[in-house]
C-alpha cells in the first residue's frame, strides 16, 4: 500500500492494516508527504511535523506567556484554561526576576560591570526564550501600567518575525503607546479572562455565554445590515 498526499492540511486515518499487523493513526497535522507500508514488519512515516494529543485526536496548543511578571495574570489564563478543559500547553520565559537577573552570574561567574552580568544572564535566558517562542502555535504578550516591559515588546516583534499569531493584554490607559504593537496582533485583549475565550473559540469554536457589551450586543445583520444582500 502506498498513499501520496499533497497540500493537505491534516489527514485522518482510523485504521491501516497489514497482512501481519494492524496501525493505528488518529491524525497527522501539517501534511503527510509520503505514507509507505511494505513489509509487514516495517511502517515508514515521512512528514514535515507530527502533532499528537489524547484519545479524541486534538491538538495540542503551546500557547506562550510573555510579558510582565508581578500579577497573577498567568495562574489566571492556565486557571480559565482548566476550567474550560481546553487542549493546551502553557509555556512562559523564568519569571523570577531574581533568578532571571543573575543566573549567568550564578553559573558562569561574577562580572565587575553591569552590561557584562546583564549580558551574561540575558544570553542565558534567551536560550528559553527563543525556544519556545518558535515552539508556540499562539504568543499572549502582557503589558502592565506599572513596569515599561521591553522584553515584552522584543518578545512581540520576534513573534511577529516567526509569523506567531499574537494576543496582546493590558489595560486601555496604555494602549497608545502600544499602538504599533497592538497593529502587529491578531487579537487585544483588556483582561486575561478574554485571553481564555479568545483561545476557547480559536479551538473550539466556543463563544462566552455573555457578550462584552451584555445585553447592549447587537448581532452585526441587525447593527449593520447584511454583508451580502443575497447569500
Amino acid at each position: 500500500c502506498h498513499v501520496v498526499v499533497a497540500n493537505k492540511s491534516y489527514l485522518r486515518i482510523m485504521s491501516l492494516f497489514t497482512a501481519a499487523s494492524t496501525s493505528k493513526v488518529t491524525m497527522f497535522r501539517y501534511g503527510i508527504q509520503k505514507l509507505t507500508i511494505g513489509n509487514p514488519k516495517t511502517t515508514m512515516i515521512t512528514s514535515h511535523r507530527f502533532l499528537f494529543s489524547g484519545a479524541n485526536g486534538e491538538k495540542i496548543w503551546n500557547v506562550y506567556l510573555s510579558g510582565e511578571i508581578h500579577s497573577d495574570w498567568r495562574e489566571v489564563i492556565a486557571k480559565g484554561v482548566e476550567t474550560q478543559n481546553l487542549p493546551v500547553k502553557i509555556t512562559s520565559p523564568n519569571t523570577s526576576h531574581e533568578d532571571s537577573d543573575d543566573c549567568g552570574a550564578i553559573i558562569l561567574g561574577m562580572e565587575e560591570e553591569r552590561p557584562n552580568w546583564d549580558k551574561i544572564g540575558a544570553n542565558m535566558n534567551a536560550v528559553r526564550t527563543q525556544t519556545l517562542l518558535k515552539d508556540a502555535d499562539v504568543v499572549v504578550v502582557r503589558f502592565g501600567e506599572k513596569y515599561r516591559q521591553w522584553n515584552a515588546a522584543f518578545d512581540a516583534g520576534y513573534a511577529a518575525a516567526l509569523g506567531k499569531p499574537i494576543i496582546t493584554l493590558h489595560p486601555p490607559a496604555i494602549s497608545h503607546m502600544l499602538k504599533e504593537v497592538n497593529a502587529s496582533a491578531n487579537v487585544v485583549c483588556e483582561h486575561p479572562e478574554q485571553v481564555v475565550d479568545t483561545l476557547a473559540y480559536c479551538i473550539h469554536g466556543k463563544l462566552p455565554a455573555i457578550p462584552k457589551d451584555g445585553d447592549n450586543f447587537v448581532p452585526i445583520a441587525d447593527r449593520l445590515g447584511k454583508g451580502n444582500p443575497n447569500p
